[in-house]
């Protein structure tokens, strides 16, 4: 009886999910693969073609390298914050988390303003000095990994610092009671005590600036398109909704292969530290 009641509660959740996300998915996703018999040319198509090649390889190099800046930014300042009182904590993470309650339009203009030609960065380094004209900083890749770190740096904070703060006390004091440096007990024990939740944020910013759209259009431009830019172009302009399809696809293949790969990291992490039991 326990398991019916069980299938019963979540029997509403299930069909809705089937409904409205899986059989939508699948008839976006299906058609890829039969014209009229099964094949990949569409997908053998899309990486054959340069400008689509290059997007997909732009896509994955910014989004690595915004998860790992927010890794070297976020690892330090998670554990200096989960080292506060209480008190100090919640305002630090407060402050953090305020970027996500601002709408991403607005950030992505605010970025503009900055990185313009007029704008704040260029006018500092005109006014010292440092630059005759004005530095292109607007519409590359720079100014969409600023804008992407911007706004998942405060999902790698507050996930790793929620991990950080159920790491006992006791562990960093015997640490340091057998002589290490604070330098070196944060590589040593901080770290991989809380790898587990240094993966799942990993996965959340790379997966979320890989797909983003507003930030990567409003400071990349139309010259350094990521994939979502590229598959709202081939949807609402071009309406070419088989090539979207396929770019719909070759999205959620990239974030699961990212979550298998942190999850084969996360084992392999696992039974090292059991070897050493």
């Amino acid at each position: 009886m326990k398991l019916q009641h069980y299938v019963l509660a979540i029997a509403p959740s299930l069909l809705l999910a089937i409904f409205c996300l899986l059989i939508p998915l699948a008839a976006t996703i299906i058609p890829t693969f039969f014209s009229p018999s099964f094949t990949l040319s569409s997908y053998f198509d899309f990486f054959s073609d340069p400008f689509f090649r290059t997007i997909f390889l732009r896509s994955l190099r910014l989004s690595a390298l915004t998860t790992l800046i927010c890794i070297v930014i976020g690892l330090p300042t998670s554990y200096y914050i989960s080292l506060c009182k209480e008190k100090t904590r919640r305002i630090l993470l407060s402050v953090i988390m305020f970027p996500l309650l601002t709408n991403a339009v607005v950030r992505g203009f605010a970025w503009i303003s900055i990185l313009g030609r007029n704008g704040l960065v260029n006018q500092f380094f005109l006014n010292i000095g440092l630059i005759d004209e004005p530095l292109k900083l607007l519409y590359t890749d720079f100014a969409i990994v600023i804008g992407s770190v911007y706004l998942f740096l405060p999902v790698m904070i507050s996930t790793l610092t929620s991990v950080m703060e159920g790491i006992g006390e006791e562990v960093v004091e015997a640490s340091y009671s057998l002589g290490c440096s604070p330098t070196k007990t944060f590589f040593k024990i901080i770290i991989p005590l809380s790898f587990s939740g240094l993966l799942v944020a990993s996965v959340l910013v790379f997966s979320g600036t890989i797909s983003a759209y507003t930030t990567p259009t409003l400071l990349g431009g139309n010259q350094n398109m990521m994939l979502a830019s590229l598959l709202y172009q081939q949807s609402n302009t071009l309406s070419n909704w088989s090539t979207s399809a396929v770019i719909a696809f070759i999205m959620i293949v990239v974030s699961l292969g990212v979550m298998r790969l942190f999850n084969l990291m996360a084992g392999y992490v696992d039974k090292r530290g059991a070897e050493h039991v």
